[in-house]
């Protein structure tokens, strides 16, 4: 590849031809500010439209200063990045938007964590001139079951339209008006709900303001806690505690699992209870009908839907209801963990300790926004009672755990009460792409060969970061083709190759989020560094690794759930509270 030599505040720097101004200076130490430029090179997503000008630069023998993020670099290139002209330009761009920004930051739920305000502070901006006279954009609010949209805070960067457009391929955002009208929004202004928005949060992850943050359960959770007649109960996913110590202060990656069930003790939970747990029991479920399919196409039936996908992720499952309805009867029908568990816990647990479901309520710790939508599905209720009442996300937890004025790292390591706090290495993997199907893997393979996996527990061959991957696993002469995709885009894929008939899997592994549960939209904000991710998830196997069991049909406590109130897998009473349905939400908007 062809080099081009140039000089950026005095530093010699070779780069290949294409590189941007704002690339070449990263590369040799010179920090280009930058607002809605967004880059996250592992999953291949770049928004540089170039549109905020924060990042201009000085060119030599160019008359107008330059976007960093969207020009190019050629041979001899003369580039001076924080020149007074350059700073000037800086500041009165970010006057310019903060001019048109609401001024609630102590108040905001994005305070501390907002760009543009880091960028204020950056710049020393301490006055808006001529603020008396600005006009102010207003638009309404938008509450949907996840996501809360408010577009005066919107500052045009379009990171949310990349994410849904050209990573998610949900199309649930874009950009409407012009000028100072300009916003983003779904189309003809809908609210989010009637969109095709699965909530998956990614729009949130990577939104550099508070325009979009997720709907707050916190105070849901404080009241049901002060209820002396309440008994609260906390599931947390395997994820969260692969990520909560960062909202305080450690480096990606740290596992947290026993300071974050101290702490939720402390934060006056009944009972602190693992998802992992429930995960065990997916795989029970997910496991079982994935040999009950194979069977009976080995055996020659014609009807059985295979390729079996995977159904724990609710983002996925809205979007297979919402672009795929014609496929809804190819997932498992096994419910989410999250469900499953607050199906268990209302059901056999309430019965254990002599309470009503009325009495009780399930809390989720989720590194999701979308399970606070599946948690309101109807279907996943009695009576207008929810299994799980509302979830709460990694960070809302985490400012739950700063307000009751917690060190998390001064907690004492404690463990998950039981009997739904046993889990197993298997459960642990939920929370990486890739992980369910390894899961469901080492325990079909047993179920299946009659063998034991012993030493060959870890099917490296399913692990990775690619946005598609594919496996083979031999089940004892039988070869089983599996299919492992992360983000909606690369789901739709393989689910249009599925459709046409293309497909060679046997099995598919969908997660919505990039790098899985890891990269929910409700994790502490990555700010486009997606080696905090990879962190995470060599974390999650660290877990894994290091607990005594490992397959989840080893889980005592499942095996007891199953000999004292569920029977068996798959059986009446498993499915009546372990399995679901899906549904046709597509809509056609007609213009008259």
């Amino acid at each position: 590849m062809e080099n081009v030599k140039l000089t950026i505040d005095n530093k010699q720097v070779e780069v290949p031809k294409g590189t941007t101004i704002y690339k070449a200076a990263k590369q040799v130490g010179i920090d280009i500010p930058v607002l809605c430029y967004m880059n996250l090179e592992d999953i291949g997503i770049e928004n540089k439209p170039g549109g905020c000008r924060v990042c201009s630069v000085e060119v030599e023998g160019r008359k107008n200063l330059a976007p960093a993020c969207a020009t190019e670099v050629f041979d001899g290139m003369d580039v001076k990045t924080h020149t007074m002209r350059v700073i000037n330009a800086r500041r009165t761009v970010v006057e310019f938007i903060l001019s048109d920004h609401p001024k609630d930051c102590l108040t905001c739920k994005k305070s501390g964590n907002c760009e543009l305000q880091d960028l204020a502070v950056r710049l020393g901006i301490r006055e808006i001139p001529g603020q008396e006279y600005a006009e102010m954009s207003t638009y309404k609010t938008d509450y949907s079951p996840s996501i809360v949209r408010e577009l005066d805070k919107c500052i045009m960067c379009r990171r949310c339209e990349s994410m849904c457009n050209d990573f998610q391929t949900v199309g649930a955002l874009n950009a409407f008006n012009r000028g100072f009208d300009a916003a983003v929004a779904p189309a003809f202004e809908m609210d989010l709900q009637y969109s095709p928005c699965t909530y998956c949060g990614q729009c949130v992850a990577v939104c550099p303001t508070g325009a979009l943050t997720e709907v707050d359960h916190s105070r849901d959770l404080i009241d049901a806690i002060s209820d002396p007649n309440t008994t609260v109960v906390a599931q947390t996913a395997p994820a969260v505690r692969a990520a909560l110590g960062e909202e305080f202060g450690q480096e990606p990656g740290t596992l947290v699992t026993g300071k974050m069930v101290s702490a939720l003790r402390r934060l006056g939970f009944d009972y602190v209870f693992d998802t992992d747990f429930a995960a065990d029991l997916t795989i029970m479920e997910e496991g079982t009908e994935l040999l009950d399919r194979l069977k009976r196409h080995l055996d020659g039936d014609q009807d059985v839907k295979l390729p079996m996908l995977t159904s724990c992720c609710p983002a996925w499952v809205r979007f297979i209801e919402h672009h795929f309805p014609d496929m809804k009867d190819i997932p498992s029908s096994a419910r989410s963990p999250q469900q499953m568990f607050g199906s268990i816990a209302k059901t056999y647990f309430a019965d254990k300790i002599e309470t009503k479901r009325e009495n009780m309520v399930v809390v989720s710790i989720m590194p999701c926004l979308a399970k606070k939508y599946e948690s309101q599905r109807e279907e996943f209720s009695v009576e207008g009672n929810p299994d799980v009442d509302f979830s709460v996300s990694t960070r809302e937890l985490a400012h739950l755990i700063r307000e009751a004025n917690f060190n998390l790292m001064d907690m004492p390591e404690e463990d998950f009460d039981r009997p739904m706090g046993e889990s197993t290495g298997a459960g642990v993997i939920f929370g990486t792409t890739g992980g369910v199907i390894e899961a469901a893997t080492r325990t079909a393979y047993e179920m299946h060969t009659g063998g034991n996996l012993d030493g060959n527990i870890d099917f490296e061959q399913l692990r990775g970061f690619e946005g598609i991957r594919k496996a083979t696993v031999d089940f004892n002469g039988t070869p089983i083709n599996i299919g492992i995709a992360h983000g909606l885009g690369n789901a739709r894929k393989l689910l249009e190759a599925i459709r046409s008939g293309e497909s060679e899997f046997h099995a598919i592994e969908i997660m919505a989020c990039p790098g899985g549960c890891i990269g929910g939209g409700g994790q502490p904000l990555h700010h486009n560094d997606t080696t905090i991710l990879k962190a995470r998830q060599k974390a999650i196997y660290e877990e894994d690794k290091n607990k005594p069991i490992r397959k989840s049909h080893e889980n005592p406590e499942i095996q007891t759930l199953y000999k004292e109130f569920l029977g068996e897998a798959m059986g009446e009473k498993a499915h009546e509270l372990l399995h679901t349905n899906y549904f046709d939400i597509s809509r056609k908007i007609e213009i008259s």
